[in-house]
């Protein structure tokens, strides 16, 4: 079983080195050793997650292919120059909404380098805001309702008559709390801007330049745009309805039709309403910077996933016998498991996929999962994340950066105490539901 779990591991790094699908496809790797070097039967890809997420991220892509993501950075521009000198404050609740909305982080991109000018013009230290802006736009994920997480929990979960209302009650004000947390720390991070040894070094060599009064990007069609944000909004919604009452779902033979059939549905359907309604190219939604970054996902959970459930059903019985006891009497263990995890990974869907059902396998409560599942926004613990690096690159003063010792970067302590924060919240929230 060690031998197993060592190219288990293995295969997880190489995959995270190459980046991209590279997660995916080395898991596939990992399963004919598993398979023909261990004799573990393979379990079945997962096959469910995979069809939510593709379906998500198809309204997801139109929504951007018809001007609808360039609207809400527009609106999230306006809102930050109107209140520059709350720019810590806002700036994370901007890139949270986003991706709460769109079910991605990397629909953060296109607001960064606003936050970046917004903050320089202001005399702000760029990296108070953009640190926890980032950290927001991945502790949101665990709390969307359409993200590829949030939808693998619910599948796994839906066995105990757990609703996706039951995890959202749980995981939004948590994570919410653990973002202002972090940003109530940011605002004290470094030296003020001016007094920045970086900056001043920058500023004499002529490396700032003037103020170049970014703008965000024009929205070419704002009736097309405003449309497309109501329409996978109103999806959004029906998602959140439909898995907070079950008696409202279609029933077949008696037994209700589950979650991710119907989010598939309505998603679909969201997707084709968006581009026949604005008349948008559906060539173009595949092109899109979210659609890329949504199939690497499904890839990645493909791969991964199925690797991780093979490993674990063909060692169930070793590993349950081995650490039950401990991890029953210790539970925040699990969660450093998901963060570790996470931080190999990459993904939290893929996390999830991987680790959740040990979890489960083990006992342990699933209220308990679901305050534990903020645990899997981790990926920001190596600064080599893509919004990570994107965040570093936006700031032309310097403060935003990986550190001497690479693990003290901007991005660290903001996204502990948000981890930290939303975890200890979500144990308070559980002993009230």
């Amino acid at each position: 079983m060690i031998l197993q779990l060592i190219f288990v591991l293995l295969a997880i790094v190489l995959g995270a080195r190459l980046g991209g699908i590279g997660l995916g496809v080395i898991g596939g790797v990992g399963l004919v050793i598993l398979t023909f070097v261990f004799g573990l039967q393979p379990t079945a890809p997962p096959v469910d997650v995979m069809l939510m997420i593709a379906a998500v991220i198809s309204a997801a892509a139109s929504m951007q292919a018809a001007g609808g993501l360039d609207y809400m950075v527009k609106l999230a521009e306006h809102l930050l120059r109107k209140n520059p000198s709350k720019v810590t404050i806002l700036s994370p609740l901007v890139t949270y909404l986003f991706t709460f909305v769109a079910g991605t982080g990397h629909v953060a991109y296109s607001v960064l380098p606003v936050i970046a000018e917004v903050a320089r013009e202001t005399k702000i230290r760029p990296e108070r805001p953009l640190g926890i802006a980032v950290i927001a736009s991945q502790q949101a994920i665990t709390a969307s309702p359409i993200s590829a997480a949030t939808v693998a929990l619910l599948g796994m979960l839906t066995e105990f008559e757990i609703t996706l209302l039951d995890v959202l009650l749980i995981t939004i004000p948590s994570t919410l709390l653990g973002v202002l947390a972090g940003a109530i720390y940011s605002m004290h991070v470094g030296k003020e801007l001016e007094d920045d040894p970086e900056y001043q070094r920058r500023v004499r060599g002529n490396r700032i330049g003037e103020s170049e009064n970014l703008q965000s990007k024009d929205v070419q069609n704002m009736h097309r745009a405003r449309l497309s944000v109501i329409i996978f909004i109103l999806a959004t919604l029906l998602v959140v309805l439909f898995g907070s009452i079950p008696s409202l779902r279609p029933a077949f033979d008696g037994k209700t039709l589950d979650m991710p059939l119907l989010i598939e549905i309505i998603m679909l359907s969201a997707a084709a309403f968006i581009l026949l309604l604005t008349h948008t190219d559906g060539i173009k939604a595949a092109e899109g910077s979210v659609f890329s970054s949504g199939m690497q996902a499904v890839i990645a959970i493909f791969g991964i996933a199925w690797m991780g459930d093979t490993f674990l059903n063909g060692n169930m019985a070793e590993l349950t016998g081995s650490i039950e006891s401990m991890v029953n009497s210790m539970p925040w263990l699990f969660g450093l498991a998901l963060f570790v995890m996470s931080i190999l990974l990459y993904s939290q869907a893929a996390t999830v996929r991987a680790v959740m059902p040990l979890g489960i396998a083990l006992g342990i409560s699933p209220m308990l999962l679901i305050a534990l599942f903020p645990a899997v926004n981790g990926y920001f613990f190596f600064p080599n994340y893509p919004t990570v690096v994107a965040a570093i690159n936006f700031d032309r003063t310097g403060t935003t950066r990986i550190g001497k010792w690479v693990l003290n970067h901007s991005f660290m302590m903001p996204g502990l105490i948000a981890t930290f924060v939303a975890i200890v919240t979500g144990f308070l929230l559980i002993q009230l539901f």
